[in-house]
């Protein structure tokens, strides 16, 4: 896992989206689809590390957020640009598609 991945909570996810592009990831270690992501997501994090972040939010112990943006099924991948929800894609996502969708908000 790379550490340029956050993990993140309900307390810190306003603070985390406020500025910039972020992708939040919503996720469960026991979710298939989303350990499928989640190498993806480390290489896209460093290859757009100065232009956005990607963050991580187990919605098992985090169940706050996952509710307000009606997350229903996972992994669901918000994308937020100064803090407003800009896009969003449910389930897995290979890596072109995936980093396509995070420059849109670039």
């Amino acid at each position: 896992m790379s550490d340029l991945v956050k993990h993140i909570t309900d307390a810190d996810f306003q603070q985390t989206v406020a500025t910039g592009v972020t992708l939040v990831d919503f996720w469960a270690p026991w979710c298939g689809p989303c350990r499928m992501i989640a190498p993806i997501l480390d290489e896209l994090a460093g290859e757009l590390q100065s232009q956005a972040r990607i963050v991580k939010i187990n919605v098992d112990e985090n169940p706050v957020v996952a509710g307000q943006f009606g997350v229903m099924s996972i992994p669901t991948l918000l994308l937020f640009k100064d803090g407003k929800k800009v896009d969003q894609k449910v389930g897995g996502q290979a890596k072109p598609q995936l980093k396509a969708f995070i420059q849109q908000a670039l």
